[in-house]
């Protein structure tokens, strides 16, 4: 046994002398050691989880090339579109008094064991066992032109790798973790994803800390395994908002790691108490708060944070949180502490107690400091009272500016304190979501905001109000100012986020006895073609209870869009076959189909279908109408011709990805094809070997340059015989190209 501390203690200097003065640079957030990484991938939302416990800063990929991409990372809602994180990190703080370390024999008035925020050490502080994912049923086989096209296939369940099916699962997906800990308490982790429409953007966490003695997962043991505490369970949040706009550079400074968010607190005391139907709240919450750098240099300009540049969307809807579900009020009593949570101050993001390195964990003024914020209990003042609000809760200051953290702000949720005997455990269920109003609403508000904006901030249009603030503030059901109705659109999103948590809460109380989605078709094909595209998928889903047929959309260009309905039946004339018949050349498309039931279960919208999960289905990989190869080169032509950048909403569309799109159509099943300048310059090759009669071009130069307005010729020349066409043969192609 002394052997083993002796080990860990080496281990740990060994750690700290290799990362040099840690505990004196700014934070340099990332997971030190083995980890694994799994997603919940299934649901609206999408978050990655770390065989360590904790789902930490950079916590997925580190910070190295990713500087610039992953600090915002996780906690993507709504999941189809890129760039929707809202996780900067999160953390689990787990303290305790009076704690004599058995790798060194020093009592520690306060010891806290840390599960992130900024760093995690594993196997130096934190010892993971056991993880894997389980799922209800398999992942459907997903196929175009008969190769795997889902994300599915690289982001779920691994049964090689000792994931598991279950099909007594109450939930669609659920992470299960296994940790020990240098205070001898376990941490075993459930993360349950549901994907029936209601109740897809949350996750319900269940958590039961063990005091088993066990320090490591060498078999390292507390002898004997000591009573614990005043032990105190805190997770903390760095969330943040508009990830997206900071991605695309149209937004400012900080703001990808939080320097603006604000948080919230609800149900922690009398004064912060809802009205029903909230009143049982007990939640943490953050959303964007307006900046200083805004274009306009106005508060309520900016909340939402709309694009100022072009007006296409505003980049902050979201309201991600957490709620308390559960707190056991001892060991010995599994009824919930309506107390709980004790504590949910807010804290400076990069303050010094947030800095970790290996020895932290026998820092004992450094830990006392940490306790001390674990058990700081509530402000008379939250940090959205502080920054202030007007009487629709909107803020009415710059959040960047305020506070002087150069971090920004996080929140927490405080839990405890226990006393822990050896054997003893405690149960606490959180539920995360995040909530907002949809995609297609959130463009049209920008459109509409934009518009009004760009007139000098005024407007004769009526612009529609959300119903719940027509209902809570009185007054018509329209307005012309452009602020009072994005401002309105955007808060109902904190609406939104309340009734997630409600239906979090009801789900976890029914014990997960909400009525589920039928499954999707266990494969779904879609196969290119000349004159159309052919979808067909299996029968396996029909067996369902109440099984009512099937609804199939497609996108153009990208997934990250509005897919459209394109066919749909019901159980009297269900088909497992469709051709899409009005797909256009020169176009990729992407389809999902969904598994519908007739509405009889539906105890939210009763009579409107359950549906099964998009992501289940959703094609990552294009199909596209392919002509059969030509038989002479005299059936080569270039498509647009001309190009014209003002008529690219009637070429290939106006999205960024196709908008420079031109198409050589009537090719040999194999050639090679040289762009060049009027004057001769050769600034392109593409080889065309997919045997087809089409290839595609996005007006690129082999430098990766976008071409200028000019004349410019296209060569073809054959690579291998066919019919009618030999290894050799050649011609070329003049078009004109306008910008």
């Amino acid at each position: 046994m002394i052997k083993k501390y002796l080990a860990k203690v080496i281990l740990v200097i060994s750690l700290t002398c290799s990362l040099g003065v840690l505990d004196y640079q700014p934070l340099q957030a990332q997971v030190f050691g083995p980890q694994t990484v799994k997603w919940l991938w299934v649901s609206s939302l999408r978050q990655y989880f770390s065989s360590a416990g904790s789902e930490i800063e950079y916590g997925r990929r580190g910070r190295g090339p990713y500087l610039n991409t992953d600090q915002n990372d996780g906690l993507r809602w709504p999941a189809q579109y890129q760039n929707q994180d809202h996780n900067i990190g999160k953390s689990l703080w787990i303290g305790t008094t009076n704690f004599t370390d058995p790798t060194n024999g020093i009592t520690y008035p306060n010891k806290v064991v840390h599960f992130g925020r900024a760093t995690m050490y594993v196997n130096a502080e934190i010892y993971p066992e056991e993880f894997r994912l389980y799922g209800k049923f398999a992942a459907p086989a997903v196929t175009v032109d008969n190769l795997s096209a889902s994300d599915l296939d690289a982001n779920d369940l691994d049964l090689g790798g000792g994931d598991v099916v279950d099909a007594s699962l109450p939930a669609d997906r659920m992470i299960y973790n296994r940790v020990n800990t240098p205070i001898g308490i376990t941490v075993y982790r459930k993360v349950l994803a549901f994907t029936q429409q209601y109740h897809d953007n949350y996750y319900i966490y269940e958590y039961t800390f063990k005091n088993t003695g066990f320090t490591d997962n060498n078999g390292g043991r507390i002898s004997p395994v000591k009573t614990l505490t005043d032990v105190v369970f805190d997770f903390r949040y760095r969330l943040g908002n508009n990830q997206e706009g900071y991605i695309q550079a149209w937004t400012y400074a900080g703001v990808s790691w939080g320097l603006n968010t604000i948080n919230d607190a609800v149900g922690q005391d009398a004064a912060h108490t809802l009205p029903a139907p909230n009143d049982k709240l007990k939640a943490v919450f953050s959303y964007y708060g307006p900046h200083s750098g805004n274009t306009s240099g106005l508060v309520p300009d900016d909340i939402g944070a709309p694009n100022f540049i072009d007006g296409h969307i505003l980049g902050a809807p979201g309201f991600p949180g957490e709620v308390l579900l559960h707190a056991d009020t001892s060991p010995n009593d599994a009824t919930n502490d309506l107390t709980q949570p004790r504590t949910t101050f807010y804290m400076g993001s990069d303050g010094n107690i947030e800095t970790l390195s290996p020895s932290t964990q026998f820092n004992a003024n450094l830990m006392t400091q940490q306790y001390t914020s674990m058990t700081a209990g509530h402000p008379a003042r939250t940090q959205a009272e502080q920054i202030g609000q007007d009487a629709h809760g909107y803020p009415t200051a710059f959040s960047n500016t305020w506070g002087g953290n150069t971090g920004g702000y996080s929140i927490q949720q405080g839990i405890g304190p226990y006393t822990m005997q050896p054997g003893d455990s405690v149960r606490i269920v959180i539920g995360e979501a995040v909530a907002g109003i949809s995609r297609s609403k959130n463009a049209e508000v920008a459109r509409n905001w934009f518009a009004w904006y760009q007139n000098g901030r005024t407007g004769t249009t009526q612009l529609p109000l959300p119903a719940g603030y027509v209902s809570k503030y009185g007054g018509p059901a329209t307005t012309t100012d452009g602020n009072e109705y994005k401002n309105a659109w955007v808060f109902s999103g904190k609406d939104s986020l309340f009734q997630s948590f409600r239906r979090a809460t009801a789900n976890y109380q029914s014990n997960y006895n909400i009525p589920q989605p039928p499954p999707p078709p266990d494969r779904f094909s879609v196969l290119s073609g000349g004159d159309r595209i052919s979808l067909s998928w299996s029968k396996s889903a029909e067996s369902w209870p109440n099984f009512d047929g099937y609804r199939v959309y497609r996108a153009e260009t990208k997934t990250d869009t509005v897919f459209e309905l394109i066919y749909s039946c019901n159980k009297a004339n269900a088909t497992n076959a469709f051709d899409d018949v009005t797909a256009r050349r020169g176009f990729n498309y992407f389809y999902y189909i969904q598994t519908k039931d007739d509405g009889s279960t539906n105890d939210i919208q009763p009579g409107e279908p359950l549906v099964s999960s998009i992501f289940y289905t959703m094609t990552n990989a294009p199909a596209s109408l392919q002509r059969p190869a030509a038989k002479q080169l005299a059936e080569i032509r270039v498509v647009p011709n001309p190009y014209n950048i003002k008529a690219k909403s009637i070429q290939y569309g106006t999205d960024r990805s196709v908008e420079n799109r031109l198409a050589f159509f009537g090719l040999p099943k194999k050639c090679i094809i040289k762009i060049y300048t009027e004057t001769g310059d050769l600034i392109q090759t593409i080889n065309h070997v997919n045997g087809s009669g089409d290839e595609t071009w996005n007006s690129l130069t082999s430098s990766n340059q976008l071409v200028v307005s000019g004349l410019y010729i296209a060569y073809f020349e054959v690579t291998e015989d066919d019919t009618n066409v030999k290894k050799g043969d050649n011609t070329f192609r003049k078009f004109i190209i306008i910008r």
